[in-house]
C-alpha cells in the first residue's frame, strides 16, 4: 500500500519557536491536536507506556489518551507480574497458572480508548520468578528438568498470547518475545557465541539459559509463531534489547535474529521466520549523569543501525525511548535534539520506503528533583515530554510541530 509521505525541510527546526519552559508554564495537552493523527500518514504509530497506579492519575491517563497510539505495559504484562504460584501448584496438568485481573483492567482500557497495544515481554530473565522452574513450582524443591521447562515455557507462551488475542481480539499487535538477552560485556556471554547472550546479569546467572538450554531465545520464538499461526492473529513478534545502536550490539542482535529465523523449517525444509521486528529500547545518553547526552553520534549511531536491520528484512520499531537531559539550563538543546531525531530518522522525509512502524516513549513525566531511583536513571530528571505538574514543555512543543510540519 502506498502511503502519503510528507517532505519536511531541514530548514524546519530553524523555523520552530524555542519555547522557555517560563513561556510554557501552563500549557496544556488538550491545546494541542493529537499527537499520533501527524504521524499516521508516515506509517508510524506514537506510542507511550503506563503502569497500573498511572490509571488512577487522570491527568496522566488524558495525556496518553489524546497524543498516543500505541501503549505499553510497564510490568503487568511480563511474567513475574502475571504468574501465579498458589494456582500453579493447584495445576492438575502441571502448567502453570496465570493471574490477568490486572493486566485485564489495563488492555480493556486501551480497547475502549481505541488504543493498540505493544504485548510486553514473554521471557525475561530479570526479576523472574525462580519457583517456576522448581518442581511442583516449589522454590524449595529441587530444579525441574530440561523437558519439563521447555513444555511450561510453551505451555506459559501459548496461553498468556491466547488469552489477550481472544479476550481482547486485535488490540495487541505485537509482542516482545524475548528481552534483553544480550549481554553487557565478554564476561557475560561465552567467547564462541556470536549472539553474545547474558550468561548473567548482575552477577546472577540466566536462570531460562541454564534450565531451559542454549536454544531457550529461539525456542521461545518458535512457541511464539506457533500460537500466532494458530489463532489466525495479526501480531507481529520481535526482540527487543538496549544499546543496539552500539556497534558490537548491533551484531550480537543481528545473530540472534539470524539464529532464530534458521532454527524452525516449514514442511518444504524452508526456514520458517519465526522474528519479524527489531525493538530498539532508545535511552539516549549517560545512565544518571549529563555526560554522552545530546551528542551528535547518538543519532549517527541510531541512524545507521536502523537502516541496518531494515535492510537485513526486519520490522524496527523504538521501543522505550528516554532522551535523557540531566541539566535543566539545557532546555533548549533538549528539544532541538529532540526534533531532531523525528526530522532526520524517525520520519522518511526522503523516501517512500518506512524504516521505522513505531516510536514508543518510556518516561513521559520529568522525575522530581533529587529522586535519584530507577526513573531517574533511565529517563532523567529533565528529559520528559511533561514537567514534574503534568505541563507541556518544548521538547514537546518541537516534536509537535515537526510532525505537523508548520
Amino acid at each position: 500500500m502506498i502511503r502519503l509521505i510528507l517532505l519536511i525541510p531541514a530548514i524546519i527546526l530553524c523555523l520552530l519557536p524555542v519555547l522557555s519552559g517560563a513561556e510554557l508554564a501552563g500549557t496544556v495537552s488538550g491545546d494541542y491536536e493529537p499527537l499520533y493523527s501527524f504521524a499516521e500518514p508516515y506509517g508510524l504509530k506514537l506510542g507511550g507506556a503506563f503502569g497500573l497506579n498511572d490509571m488512577n492519575n487522570r491527568t496522566y491517563m488524558d495525556f496518553l489518551d489524546d497524543h498516543f497510539n500505541s501503549l505499553t505495559c510497564t510490568n503487568e504484562t511480563k511474567a513475574y507480574s502475571l504468574l501465579d504460584q498458589n494456582a500453579s501448584k493447584r495445576s492438575e496438568d502441571g502448567t502453570p497458572k496465570m493471574n490477568y485481573y490486572y493486566a485485564d483492567r489495563m488492555i480493556a482500557w486501551c480497547r475502549d480508548h481505541g488504543k493498540s497495544v505493544r504485548g510486553h515481554v514473554l521471557v525475561w530473565d530479570a526479576y523472574m520468578k525462580t519457583w517456576f522452574f522448581h518442581e511442583g513450582y516449589d522454590d524449595r524443591k529441587p530444579l525441574a528438568d530440561e523437558e519439563t521447562m521447555r513444555a511450561r515455557l510453551k505451555s506459559y507462551i501459548e496461553q498468556v498470547i491466547t488469552h489477550f488475542e481472544e479476550k481482547f481480539p486485535g488490540v495487541i499487535y505485537c509482542w516482545d518475545v524475548v528481552n534483553e538477552a544480550i549481554g553487557d560485556n565478554a564476561s557475560e556471554w561465552r567467547a564462541d557465541d556470536a549472539r553474545h547472550l547474558r550468561t548473567v546479569r548482575s552477577g546472577v546467572s540466566n536462570i531460562f539459559l541454564d534450565q531451559i538450554g542454549d536454544d531457550y531465545v529461539e525456542y521461545a520464538f518458535l512457541c511464539a509463531r506457533d500460537t500466532v499461526e494458530k489463532l489466525g492473529a495479526d501480531i507481529k513478534l520481535f526482540y527487543n534489547d538496549y544499546n543496539m545502536f552500539f556497534p558490537e550490539k548491533r551484531a550480537a542482535a543481528l545473530a540472534v535474529l539470524k539464529s532464530i529465523n534458521s532454527y524452525a523449517q516449514d514442511e518444504n525444509g524452508n526456514p520458517r521466520k519465526l522474528a519479524d521486528g527489531i525493538g530498539m529500547q532508545g535511552y539516549l545518553g549517560g545512565y544518571g549523569v549529563q555526560a554522552g547526552c545530546l551528542e551528535d553520534s547518538l543519532i549517527v549511531n541510531l541512524k545507521e543501525s536502523i537502516a541496518m536491520y531494515h535492510a537485513a528484512g526486519f520490522e524496527v520499531q523504538i521501543t522505550e525511548m528516554a532522551v535523557r537531559n540531566f541539566d535543566r539550563n539545557k532546555a533548549e538543546l533538549h528539544a532541538e535534539f529532540y526534533g531532531r531525531l523525528f526530522s532526520e530518522i524517525f520520519l522518511p522525509a526522503n523516501s517512500e520506503e518506512e524504516t521505522l512502524s513505531a516510536v514508543c516513549i518510556w518516561g513521559l513525566v520529568d522525575a522530581p528533583e533529587g529522586r535519584k531511583d530507577y526513573v531517574y536513571n533511565m529517563n532523567s530528571p529533565y528529559g520528559c515530554f511533561l514537567s514534574t505538574d503534568y505541563q507541556i514543555k518544548t521538547c514537546f512543543d518541537t516534536v509537535y510541530h515537526v510532525l505537523k510540519g508548520s
